[in-house]
C-alpha cells in the first residue's frame, strides 16, 4: 500500500522584547535558575498581569508580513493545565480571538535526488502567549528541578494547516519561517536557547484517502536536523504499526536524538481539556486601523519581495535568489555588493561560494562582521572585470584579506605577484611555443576533439604561470588553429 504523509507545524517564537509578556519589569531570562523569576511567574497571591505592548506590536508585524488578517480586537484566555513549570496552574494564551488569522509563507524545498520546487504553506493562526518555565531532570537522582527564568517570556505560537507532505517540506517551511522572524527583528532565533521551537503534528493515510489519520505531536524540536529526523522516524513508526494490524493512538511524543526515536510523553489533549476561558485580569487587546496601517507602511522589504526582485531585476535563478534571501545578513551583503558590480550572477556566486565557505570555516563569525566587506569584494571583482587579475588570483586576494591582510586590493595584487599578462605579443609567443610542442594535440583538435583545445589552454596557462588573460589565450588559440 502507498501512504501519504500529512504534517502540520506549531512553532513557538520567543520575542526579543527583553521583558516578560505580562509584567512591566525587565526581568530577562537565562542566568542562574530562578534568578529572573517574578511574582507573577511564581503565582504569589495578589500578583496581577500587565500586558507588554511591544509583544503585541511584534505579533502584528509578523501577521502583516505574511499577508494575514491582524485583528483589531483580540482576547487573552486562560489555558488550564497542571505542570510544575506553571505555578499558576494555567497559561495566559489566546484561543477564540487570536491576534493573527490566516497568511501564507513560501519556501524553497530542496529534496535529495529531486529538483527543487516552491511550496506555499497556509497558516491557520498566530497567537500571543506566555512561555512556561523549564523542568530540569537528573540534577539529583530521582528528582526534577524547576527553573522559572523564561516563564512569562512572550511567545508567538504560529500554527499551520496540515498541508506539508514530507519532512523536506516541513524543514523548508521551518527554515523560511525562522529566516522571516529573524529578518523582522522579532526574535534572536537562537534555537539552542529555545528562542525558536517546533512541534510537529504527524499522521499518515492511504494515498487517495481524504480523511486524516490519527496524529501524534512531537514536542520541542529545537534544530532543523532533529525536526527532519523526528518526522522521518514517526512516519515509519506509524506505517509499520498500521501494516502490522495496530492502531495509532493520539498522543504527545518526545524525540530522543541519541537513539533517533520518538517515545510517548502523555496522551494528547484536545482544546476542551484545557478549559479555556477569557482571562478576567486582562482587558481585550485593541489595535486601531491607523496603528495597523502605520506598522504595515514601516515594514522592511520582506524575503519574498526580495526573492522576486532578484529574479526579475538581477536575472538570478530561483535557487540563487532563495539562498541569498535565506537570512537578512546574507541578503544585505549581496545587495550591497550587487549595487557596485555589473555581473550580478558573479556577485551571487561569490557570496554563495567563497564568502559562505569562509564563514563556515571561521567559528563564531557572522556575515555582518566578515573580514572582507562588500566594498572590498567589489574592488576584487572589479580587477577581474578589467583584466588585471584572473579568477584564481582574485580568490587568493580574497583569502589573504580574510586571513588578516590589509584590504588594499591593488597593493595585494602587486605584493602577491598576481597581475595578469595582457600583452598580446608575449602571450602569442607562448601560444606558438605550446602549439609547436604539442602537434598531436593540435591534430586531435582539428579532427574534432574539443577536449584537446582545453588541454592546449591549460598548457599556455602553465607556461604563463597562471598569469595570462584566459580570454586572450582563448582568442589567440582559436585564431591560430583556424
Amino acid at each position: 500500500m502507498q501512504w501519504e504523509v500529512v504534517i502540520g507545524l506549531e512553532t513557538h517564537v520567543q520575542l526579543s522584547t527583553h521583558t516578560k509578556i505580562f509584567s512591566a519589569a525587565d526581568n530577562g531570562f537565562g542566568g542562574e535558575p530562578n534568578s529572573h523569576a517574578c511574582a507573577i511567574d511564581m503565582a504569589l497571591p495578589g500578583a496581577l498581569p500587565v500586558l507588554n505592548r511591544e509583544a503585541v506590536i511584534r505579533a502584528a508585524q509578523f501577521g502583516l508580513a505574511i499577508g494575514a488578517k491582524v485583528a483589531e480586537r483580540s482576547v487573552f484566555d486562560r489555558k488550564n493545565y497542571f505542570y510544575p513549570d506553571l505555578p499558576k496552574g494555567y497559561q495566559i494564551s489566546q484561543f477564540e480571538l487570536p491576534i493573527v488569522l490566516g497568511g501564507k509563507i513560501s519556501c524553497l524545498v530542496t529534496p535529495k535526488k529531486k529538483d527543487p520546487y516552491v511550496k506555499v504553506v497556509d497558516l491557520t493562526r498566530a497567537h500571543l502567549e506566555e512561555d512556561a518555565g523549564k523542568s530540569n531532570h537528573g540534577i539529583r537522582p530521582g528528582q526534577t528541578g524547576v527553573d522559572l527564568n523564561r516563564a512569562g517570556t512572550p511567545l508567538i505560537e504560529i500554527v499551520t494547516e496540515p498541508v506539508m507532505r514530507s519532512s523536506d517540506e516541513a524543514v523548508a517551511y521551518a527554515r523560511a519561517l525562522h529566516a522571516l522572524v529573524v529578518w523582522l527583528g522579532i526574535t534572536e532565533g537562537n534555537m539552542q536557547n529555545g528562542n525558536f521551537r517546533c512541534d510537529a503534528n504527524v499522521s499518515v493515510r492511504p494515498k487517495g484517502e481524504e480523511k486524516l489519520g490519527t496524529r501524534c505531536e512531537i514536542k520541542n524540536l529545537n534544530s532543523f536536523r532533529f525536526l527532519q529526523a523526528a518526522i522521518d522516524y514517526e512516519v515509519e513508526r506509524q506505517i509499520e504499526l498500521i501494516e502490522d494490524g495496530g492502531t495509532v493512538v493520539q498522543q504527545t511524543r518526545l524525540y530522543d536524538p541519541d537513539k533517533n526515536e520518538t517515545r510517548p510523553m502523555r496522551s494528547k489533549e484536545d482544546s476542551m481539556d484545557y478549559r479555556y476561558f477569557p482571562d478576567p485580569d486582562l482587558l481585550p487587546c485593541v489595535l486601531s486601523p491607523e496603528e495597523i496601517s502605520g506598522l504595515k507602511a514601516n515594514l522592511p522589504e520582506l524575503p519574498q519581495q526580495m526573492f522576486e526582485r532578484l529574479q526579475k531585476e538581477d536575472g538570478l535563478s530561483e535557487y540563487d535568489a532563495g539562498i541569498l534571501t535565506s537570512s537578512r545578513g546574507v541578503a544585505q551583503y549581496y545587495d550591497s555588493l550587487a549595487h557596485q558590480v555589473k555581473d550580478k550572477k558573479a556577485a551571487a556566486n561569490w557570496v554563495m561560494g567563497e564568502v559562505s565557505a569562509a564563514l563556515n570555516q571561521t567559528e563564531g563569525l557572522t556575515i555582518e562582521n566578515a573580514p572582507v566587506s562588500p566594498d572590498t569584494l567589489a574592488a576584487i571583482m572589479g580587477r577581474v572585470a578589467d583584466g588585471t587579475i584572473n579568477l584564481k588570483g582574485a580568490k587568493k586576494v580574497f583569502t589573504a584579506i580574510w586571513e588578516g591582510e590589509q584590504p588594499d586590493v591593488d597593493a595585494l595584487i602587486g605584493k602577491l605577484g598576481l597581475k595578469q599578462i595582457s600583452d598580446t605579443g608575449a602571450i602569442e609567443a607562448m601560444v606558438d611555443e605550446v602549439l609547436a610542442k604539442n602537434a598531436a594535440m593540435v591534430e586531435q583538435y582539428r579532427s574534432g576533439k574539443e577536449k584537446a583545445f582545453n588541454a592546449l589552454v591549460g598548457q599556455v596557462m602553465k607556461a604563463a604561470r597562471g598569469k595570462a588573460s584566459p580570454a586572450l589565450v582563448n582568442e589567440l588559440l582559436h585564431k591560430k588553429l583556424g
